[in-house]
């Protein structure tokens, strides 16, 4: 019987033991079938977001001309994303993640649907909004719980840089191409064209994605998230790589989700100079840099995506501001190293439900942030809201740099996935079978 190129045994698989470095490559990755099914489904739901958010941020805005309910429906589903992370994000690490994600691309799909209705009033909107971040959790934290297991932790940055380069290009095509539909098409018909797109990408995952048959027997549910996330909160050097991987980050998103209110006329082009920027940075920081140079440039990186919004209290000409977007958005590359820290300290069988974790803080916090920002904006203006929001976070990553140098000095001295909760640590049998073959050798950097 021929040998299954996606069977983590197989020699040939980038999971298996002794695999080659060349597996720490884009093309490498995107042979794997399992992998690029889940990049393509990834990249079709983020054109899918992008598309929808857009539309309904314009439509919005048309119909409020409120500067914070138009950041809050562009980024609004992010709110209820900590509602998953606290009680059903065990189903990240569930054993049927394949059917898991299936179900939730198509939730997510009927949303994009109902969005299309029209003359659905501005409540039932945002009820959605807050229904689909609901949903969107889970199914990250169970993308990215396959994601590290169908490739070698040596190319998890590499995978990652690659999705968030993919995510940077589709949200620049996402917002011109958007920018460009809604001036000849309703916001109903970009909703269904969201919609198409998600289908989609339920189609994909369905045709090249399998069951992982060595998942834990663990029932997910309450109890199970709780136990993890506690464990998880537990840990201070953990505490502080969430804290910034959410708060600065969320704040700078409140700044993008004032360029409607700032310059609705060049919104798009501010938002895909910020895409554009996110995609060099993640290219360069993901694929050009060691994990060893990924680390030093950290704290960098955390203060360039924020430092170029203070221009906007010049306000300059446009183009000095488009430039200075683009150079934020390569600081979101910041996330790279600290997502590598995270990932090396957490055990194998709540990697899942932690990335999941991970995220849905991430965009709860871009949620609250557009929030504070639109309502700043509605008691000053969308510049001095932009200005403060990136003086808040300038200060937050200057004072949190202590806490995270500790964090990664940790996990480099005690190794990947030794600083669990004894409790959540799985038997060295266990977690050999459930990483498909891979030891200790074979794990990325720390």
């Amino acid at each position: 019987m021929p040998s299954d190129p996606s069977d983590p045994s197989n020699p040939s698989h980038p999971s298996a033991p002794g695999a080659s470095p060349t597996a720490t490559t884009y093309r490498a990755l995107l042979r794997n079938r399992e992998f690029a099914g889940l990049y393509v489904s990834f990249a079709l739901s983020v054109a899918a977001s992008t598309l929808s958010g857009f539309a309904l941020g314009t439509l919005v805005h048309q119909q409020t001309r409120s500067p914070l309910l138009t950041a809050v429906s562009m980024y609004g589903a992010t709110f209820a994303t900590v509602l998953g992370a606290l009680t059903l994000m065990s189903v990240a690490d569930g054993s049927r993640p394949r059917r898991t994600l299936v179900v939730l691309q198509g939730v997510a799909s009927a949303g994009a649907a109902a969005q299309a209705v029209p003359g659905l009033p501005l409540t039932a909107r945002f009820a959605l909004l807050a229904i689909l971040g609901f949903f969107q959790s889970l199914g990250t934290g169970t993308r990215m719980g396959l994601v590290s297991e169908v490739v070698p932790d040596a190319a998890y940055a590499a995978a990652r840089s690659l999705m968030n380069i993919t995510a940077g290009a589709t949200a620049i095509l996402g917002y011109a191409f958007g920018a460009l539909l809604l001036r000849h098409l309703a916001p109903r018909d970009v909703f269904l064209l969201a919609t198409a797109l998600t289908g989609l990408g339920l189609v994909v995952v369905a045709a090249t994605v399998r069951d992982r048959s060595i998942r834990p027997t663990r029932r997910p549910g309450l109890r199970q998230t709780w136990t993890a996330n506690t464990a998880l909160f537990a840990h201070p050097g953990r505490r502080a790589l969430l804290l910034n991987l959410w708060v600065p980050n969320g704040l700078i998103v409140g700044c993008e989700a004032l360029f409607l209110s700032y310059a609705p006329d060049l919104a798009g082009v501010f938002l895909a100079a910020g895409a554009a920027g996110m995609l060099l940075g993640d290219l360069t920081v993901g694929r050009l840099l060691t994990a060893d140079r990924r680390r030093r440039c950290a704290f960098a990186l955390r203060l360039l995506f924020a430092a170029p919004y203070l221009l906007f209290a010049l306000q300059p000409p446009v183009p000095v501001l488009a430039a200075a977007v683009f150079v934020a958005g390569a600081g979101f590359a910041a996330t790279l190293p600290l997502q590598e820290q995270l990932l090396a300290s957490t055990p194998d069988q709540v990697r899942g439900q932690v990335q999941g974790v991970e995220s849905a803080g991430r965009m709860t916090w871009q949620g609250l942030g557009a929030a504070v920002a639109g309502g700043l904006a509605q008691l000053l203006t969308p510049a001095a809201a932009i200005t403060t929001l990136a003086a808040v976070s300038v200060t937050i990553t200057v004072a949190s740099r202590p806490f995270v140098a500790r964090a990664g000095a940790a996990t480099r001295v005690d190794g990947p996935g030794r600083q669990a909760a004894p409790r959540l640590t799985a038997p060295r049998s266990r977690r050999r079978g459930r990483s498909g073959g891979r030891d200790a050798d074979a794990r990325g950097p720390a």
